[in-house]
């Protein structure tokens, strides 16, 4: 679900502003990466901080770096001795990830992890997480859930992104398009799943917000 661009507009001068790194960050995307829609943005960055700061992680763990935008706000929210522990899949893109966390000042609070989500999920066999963040593979979403969820604590939130899904979710959805119905099989299994609370917020393109009981 996209907000109408008059409001949002409207949004973005009226909350607090881009950080000047996250802002480069955001320009140097668009200008040379495909994908641009995969970065948070402005609205969505301001609000993963916000949360951050009003949940008060220790650990946060992340599926889908892109970039490093989304990893940055959080850590930006993060007390000094706080880890954010992200992982991401492209190789092609870890370089540039490492390099936007270089720059800022809160990157020493963050650890990228190379690879499959679900292998190194795997790994962090014996560890705890106050707050993951969902935002990889689509078609994998349930999968995450169920493999993060024995690692967060009790209390502890999940944020699932995308979760509205360009609108798709109340549209005819084609056989073949294997991220909607990913999202839309995770959308359903989790309004049942009795272990957490959730509530879905319009922001951006859908942000689900799962309590842990």
């Amino acid at each position: 679900m996209q907000i109408n661009s008059l409001l949002e507009e409207y949004i973005l001068a009226h909350i607090d502003a881009e950080p000047e790194l996250l802002t480069k960050i955001d320009r140097d995307t668009h200008l040379k990466m495909l994908q641009t829609n995969m970065n948070s943005g402005h609205l969505q960055g301001r609000l993963l901080k916000m949360l951050t700061q009003m949940i008060r992680p220790h650990r946060i763990l992340e599926i889908g770096t892109f970039v490093g935008y989304s990893a940055l706000c959080f850590a930006e929210g993060l007390e000094e001795d706080g880890e954010l522990h992200t992982i991401e899949i492209d190789d092609e893109i870890e370089d540039l990830a490492r390099a936007n966390f270089a720059l800022s000042e809160h990157g020493h609070k963050i650890t990228l992890h190379m690879g499959d989500a679900m292998d190194i999920l795997s790994s962090f066999a014996d560890e705890s997480f106050d707050m993951a963040f969902m935002d990889g593979d689509k078609k994998a979403y349930w999968d995450h859930y169920e493999a993060l969820l024995p690692k967060l604590r009790s209390g502890g939130f999940i944020l699932a992104d995308n979760t509205l899904w360009y609108g798709k979710v109340v549209q005819k959805v084609p056989g073949n398009d294997h991220s909607t119905l990913g999202i839309l099989d995770f959308n359903k299994k989790l309004s049942g799943d009795s272990r957490v609370e959730k509530v879905i917020l319009p922001v951006r393109d859908g942000l689900t917000l799962i309590r842990k009981k």
